[in-house]
């Protein structure tokens, strides 16, 4: 009996040491931490990044293609930290909780911005303070740098005026400089420019100022092309000049009036020529008429100051209108008997005299005759012939009609001119002077759009090849020797008043 007592207790000592030998092995169960360390925002891999458990474990540095792996962990909770200088402090959260387990993480670091430099306040370099005398076009120009040479620099210029409440604001410039375009005349103009690293914040420069060169008082303008529409120019006879309308307004036949000092012009609305006012600077445009300036074509159509700079003359298709610059009283003052369109009309100096030029639908059979303002007919200068003609200008004293006339009699549907010659023409004599022939027109070439000088010394006009696709160029003829000489290239439909 005693032996089967110490056999059973052996039993029982060997079962208690296997069970002990069990719990031994499950509380050294392990698991494994992989992971990858980028850079947020560009996800590259960032290398040599310090990564460590809380609890502690194992300390790795991450290989050059950011990955890490930390063996061995045993089971349990962990917060694990990723550390480098120049970035902010990573953590995550990872449990295991199975034998053997592989957990990954993947951390994304952020740069640490407490370590990058603002940029230095920009330097603004041109125009200088204070300057004065500056073009309607000035390039602000300015400097700056960083000491982080990878920070991307963004500019911000910011320009105010003492006119009115407009501001001018261009984000996002990388480069120094801006061309600052459209100014007016007499303005001061306030500048600032801000700049980022979109890191720190915002640095500012100093505000300078410049002041515009005054409006000049240029006696020529004429009209150029772009993209199939017309724009206007003033300029002086040495071709200094500005931009009078803007590319995007299609505007045509400019006609000063120094009594009112407004220019007039035509451009189009809905489709429609209206006639339009401005000041000499090209600001406050206006729009004078509702019923429309029309003709057969538009490029065609001409209308008339007042001497005085208070009314306009003007035509649509059969009818002659008066009208008040303001908008104002308009009136009918003559209807062609014929129903033929009136293309073009210019008003004597007196105001006695009105020009017309009347054709058809296709801008043909052709009249240029003189009524007074009652519709009388008081001189007919041209009739009953092929061909093209228009250019109406009187002198000014009124004795005298410019006009031109193509002396080839050429009609066809895109109404091209082959030998159009300008003419002089006396109310009082009914002499008629070839002013081309004269003053040797070039062969092959067309004298369109003439207009006396303000003092009739000389005339301006537009001379181009017949070939309908060559450049216009605006030439002056001194009428004391018939000289010719080219102002403006690249140019069409001049005044000069």
């Amino acid at each position: 009996m005693k032996n089967i007592f110490n056999i059973l207790t052996f039993f029982l000592f060997i079962f208690s040491l296997s069970s002990c030998s069990e719990d031994l092995v499950d509380k050294v169960q392990v698991a494994t931490l992989k992971g990858i360390v980028i850079k947020k925002g560009t996800n590259q891999p960032i290398k040599n990044v310090k990564v460590f458990t809380t609890p502690s474990t194992e300390t790795v540095f991450t290989k050059d293609d950011g990955s890490f792996i930390i063996e061995n962990i045993p089971l349990g909770d962990y917060s694990v930290r990723a550390e480098l200088t120049g970035y902010l402090t990573s953590f995550q959260g990872v449990s295991f909780k199975n034998n053997e387990q592989t957990v990954s993480v993947v951390f994304e670091m952020s740069d640490d911005d407490s370590l990058n430099s603002s940029p230095s306040v920009p330097v603004l370099l041109s125009p200088v303070d204070n300057a004065v005398d500056q073009p309607l076009a000035v390039d602000l120009t300015w400097d700056c740098n960083d000491a982080d040479s990878l920070d991307v620099l963004k500019y911000k210029v910011v320009v105010k005026n003492d006119f009115d409440a407009n501001v001018i604001e261009i984000k996002d410039l990388t480069d120094k400089h801006y061309y600052l375009e459209n100014l007016k005349f007499g303005v001061t103009y306030y500048w600032q420019v801000s700049v980022s690293d979109g890191i720190n914040p915002e640095v500012n420069s100093p505000v300078f100022r410049f002041k515009t060169s005054t409006t000049p008082n240029n006696r020529f303008h004429y009209v150029k092309k772009m993209n199939g529409s017309y724009y206007i120019v003033s300029s002086d006879e040495a071709n200094v000049n500005f931009q009078f309308t803007p590319f995007d307004k299609n505007s045509w036949r400019p006609r000063l009036n120094q009594n009112s000092q407004l220019i007039a012009f035509l451009r189009t609305v809905g489709g429609n020529a209206q006639i339009f006012t401005a000041n000499t600077d090209g600001s406050n445009p206006f729009q004078v008429t509702a019923v429309p300036v029309a003709g057969f074509d538009n490029a065609e159509i001409d209308y008339a100051w007042s001497k005085n700079g208070k009314e306009f003359l003007y035509a649509n298709f059969t009818k002659l209108y008066r009208i008040n610059k303001d908008g104002s009283g308009l009136q009918l003052v003559y209807t062609t008997p014929d129903g033929s369109f009136i293309s073009e009309c210019d008003w004597s100096y007196d105001g006695s005299k009105i020009a017309l030029k009347t054709n058809d639908a296709n801008g043909y059979n052709v009249k240029i005759y003189i009524i007074d303002l009652v519709g009388n007919t008081v001189k007919t200068v041209l009739e009953n012939v092929p061909g093209a003609a228009g250019g109406l200008n009187f002198s000014v004293d009124g004795s005298k009609l410019l006009y031109t006339y193509d002396i080839s009699g050429h009609q066809e549907a895109n109404y091209r001119q082959l030998d159009t010659h300008m003419f002089i023409y006396n109310l009082v004599t009914d002499e008629n002077i070839d002013l081309s022939v004269l003053s040797e027109k070039p062969d092959g070439s067309n004298d369109l759009d003439p207009r006396f000088s303000p003092n009739d010394a000389d005339v301006i006009f537009v001379n181009t090849s017949n070939d309908g696709i060559s450049a216009k160029k605006i030439t002056k003829v001194i009428l004391q020797d018939n000289s010719r000489t080219d102002l403006f290239p690249d140019a069409e439909m001049p005044d000069w008043e």
